[in-house]
């Protein structure tokens, strides 16, 4: 029963840090949306997804980025567009040629543009920036282009880890339509289509999706306070050496924060049941310094730590220009319906299967590989009120999890658990409403995590 009861809880600590956060790379979906309106091609052996993307490649979506294909293509035919680089082939030609001669893109010599070697992040990141209207030199060093694709909500480091694919390709060509242009007047994909580079018909399901879901991430950033109630409840089933056990856990609790300009207040407080047994855990943030209580089985414990470092960068976070970010994640979507309840907007939001980077993501936090983790199609139901203000937000899902856990006396055990979720958070106030009554915090025990850290 020890043995089992030890994966029991390595299976736990993995699900609490899979339900923090989880990051998608799967955008087979993507990919149709764009091949839809003749942006994403595929070859022969389909779209390729899972190989690295070429430089020659990244020159093609660039190119069609610009709205600038046809142009292209009609200039290299009569003779007026040249190509300079002996490696690039002759479909590549034309777009390698425009990028060149509007200095958007160099070689790497005289005579190569480097065609076949694979593109990077940073690389097709600066190619999707420079579409949107901003200048490497002037707007964003290189070397920082990453940060400031993030910044304006195409990157994402957890969306985007792992090595750089096609599929990735597709996801951030797919944000950068979604993103506004330089100078704010409309987002990417509405200017190809009034510019008559993309049909506005083909386009429809993409624009409708994209509009959806600025206007839903708008409401969701809105204000950088909240005050929420928090309900899950999770059914897992686990199976190890023969033995099945279904374990059922219900969480209630309170999340409240208040983020200042260069200040961050959280107060956060839940009751967690599994077999009979409540657990209470509370966690505050204030003035640099985080508290937290656990109590169960008739014992509390009550510890500090300063949070330096890790509150510089959530302070980074919030200060980040909000409405930059209303498109990112937007890759994750599969659809987005809307409908009318009343007064209010009901979303209904779905998120697709292979949620692949979540592996890599929770395996780099615990500093291990996990085995494998396959979710199933995320829905959320997001409730608007007519003002625009988020009103609440439901969320299932399910995860299968194949895992192998060591054990104390040497040997590994396989694991396998099935975790079905279902999540409810209703919106009590926001902005300066938001109000958070502190504990008296004199009786918590300093704690130096330094000294954790294997």
């Amino acid at each position: 029963m020890k043995r089992f009861l030890t994966c029991l809880a390595a299976v736990l600590a993995l699900s609490a840090a899979l339900c923090a956060g989880a990051a998608a790379s799967d955008f087979d979906a993507v990919a149709e949306d764009l091949s839809a309106i003749g942006m994403f091609r595929g070859t022969a052996d389909g779209f390729e997804l899972d190989r690295a993307p070429t430089r020659s490649e990244a020159a093609i979506m660039l190119v069609r980025l610009y709205g600038a294909e046809e142009t292209a293509k009609e200039a290299y035919d009569a003779g007026t567009l040249r190509c300079p680089f002996a490696d690039v082939s002759t479909f590549s030609a034309p777009y390698v040629a425009w990028l060149y001669e509007n200095g958007i893109a160099n070689g790497t010599s005289a005579t190569t543009f480097g065609s076949g070697q694979p593109c990077s992040a940073k690389m097709y990141c600066a190619f999707l920036l420079r579409a949107l209207g901003y200048e490497d030199g002037t707007d964003f060093a290189y070397a920082d282009t990453l940060t400031f694709a993030q910044s304006k909500g195409i990157y994402d480091s957890l969306l985007f880890s792992g090595d750089f694919l096609r599929d990735d390709l597709a996801a951030l060509t797919y944000q950068a339509l979604a993103a506004d242009t330089k100078d704010g007047s409309t987002y990417l994909l509405a200017s190809l289509i009034a510019d008559g580079a993309v049909d506005a018909e083909a386009a429809r399901p993409m624009t409708e999706k994209i509009e959806a879901y600025r206007t839903l991430a708008s409401a969701q950033l809105d204000n950088r306070s909240m005050d929420v109630d928090v309900s899950m409840d999770m059914d897992m089933t686990m199976d190890m050496d023969g033995q099945t056990v279904t374990l059922p856990t219900v969480s209630e609790g309170r999340v409240q924060v208040i983020l200042g300009e260069d200040s961050m207040e959280m107060a956060s407080t839940v009751e967690t049941t599994a077999q009979g047994q409540t657990t209470s855990t509370g966690t505050w943030m204030k003035d640099g310094w985080v508290y937290v209580s656990a109590s169960g089985g008739g014992e509390t414990m009550r510890y500090k730590y300063q949070m330096d470092e890790q509150l510089q960068d959530l302070m980074a976070m919030s200060g980040v220009n909000m409405d930059a970010l209303n498109v990112s994640g937007l890759a994750m979507i599969d659809s987005i319906r809307t409908e009318k309840s009343g007064s209010d907007t009901l979303y209904t939001v779905e998120m697709g299967k292979g949620l692949g980077s979540a592996m890599d993501a929770v395996s780099g936090m615990v500093g291990q590989e996990l085995g494998t983790i396959d979710f199933d199609k995320i829905t959320a139901v997001y409730t608007m009120d007519a003002k625009g203000q988020m009103k609440a937000v439901s969320m299932t899902f399910s995860v299968a999890m194949k895992m192998d856990v060591p054990m104390e006396d040497g040997t590994v055990s396989a694991v396998s658990a099935t975790m079905a979720y279902d999540m409810d958070m209703t919106v009590n106030a926001t902005g300066d409403d938001v109000k958070i009554t502190f504990p008296d915090f004199s009786d918590f025990q300093e704690m130096d995590l330094s000294e954790m850290n294997p």
